[in-house]
């Protein structure tokens, strides 16, 4: 199955004002987001030089308040966006944004990451769903995620993410700190993965789904509410520098253009894995993150058996 972008399905959509026929981007509205969201969430893919404001279909400015954004068009009216061009999105693409994937057949925890994870958790730190067989070691249904993936170890030294690690890890770096991980329940773990929700630290820890949410007629629900107040309480929780890079990276990947492509990841046995991967977009970055996290998975294998 090819890849598609993820345009598909929005009903809130961006224009500039001098080209009121060609989007900039757009979202799939969900509850929880208000005015005041969506005015931060297009200061994430597109700086300005001036101040600007919002209008709707019928030239009424949104105000950056907390009411209920609705869907439609809008139209952002300023002197000038700055080099709102192909040249500088592809700069900030390059920068800023990962390509990540899922895949069944690739590990990247470490034993230890997972343990001081599941210890400190017991929870879906999104839905709240307890771990009801914790006591007994049945963990089923539950997985240790990253925040900031392990394939890309390579990115977080060369920008120094060290820096905001406070509790170190007992193997493998400050990349595999307890500060970098949560518990969550599979779906919302390979939802995160995929950057269709995130957290925003910066509202006071609210889920965002960049996609309907899935648990919408279940008691868990997760679109626009907060993380309890188990969370903020925490130290060893992750830290919001790294969840400000994870939702950033949410909002490039939903927002921005067309967005970025969602990738087929469950292949039957037998198929044509990487054939399927190179014929696919992003290609380049695509293998090398199956790559990285391949060997970080022949690393956890290693630390597992000494």
């Amino acid at each position: 199955m090819p890849a598609t972008n993820r345009e598909a399905g929005r009903n809130v959509h961006i224009y500039g004002a001098k080209d009121p026929t060609t989007a900039l981007g757009g979202l799939i509205l969900t509850p929880g987001v208000t005015n005041a969201n969506f005015y931060s969430m297009i200061e994430i893919f597109c700086i300005f030089d001036s101040n600007y404001l919002l209008q709707d279909e019928g030239d009424m400015e949104i105000q950056r308040d907390g009411n209920p954004l609705h869907p439609g068009k809008y139209y952002i009216l300023t002197n000038g966006v700055r080099k709102y061009l192909a040249h500088h999105i592809k700069a900030i693409t390059k920068y800023e944004y990962l390509v990540r994937t899922i895949s069944a057949s690739s590990g990247t925890r470490l034993g230890s990451f997972r343990d001081a994870i599941r210890q400190r958790d017991r929870r879906c730190v999104i839905t709240g769903q307890a771990v009801v067989n914790a006591d007994i070691g049945i963990w089923t249904g539950f997985e240790a995620a990253y925040v900031f993936p392990l394939a890309y170890e390579q990115h977080w030294i060369n920008n120094n993410f060290s820096r905001w690690i406070t509790i170190l890890a007992a193997k493998g770096g400050a990349i595999n700190s307890i500060q970098n991980g949560m518990l969550l329940e599979n779906t919302i773990h390979a939802l995160f993965d995929s950057y269709h929700i995130s957290i925003n630290p910066d509202d006071n820890y609210q889920v965002v789904c960049f996609i309907n949410d899935c648990f919408i007629n279940d008691w868990r629900g997760i679109a626009g509410k907060h993380l309890d107040q188990q969370f903020p309480e925490d130290p060893s929780r992750p830290v919001d520098q790294l969840f400000r890079w994870h939702f950033r990276q949410a909002v490039f990947a939903n927002m921005r253009g067309a967005g970025e492509p969602v990738f087929e990841c469950d292949f039957p046995p037998g198929s044509d894995t990487m054939g399927e991967i190179i014929s696919g977009p992003k290609a380049a970055e695509r293998m090398e993150f199956e790559l990285f996290s391949r060997l970080a998975a022949g690393n956890e294998e290693k630390a597992i058996g000494s």
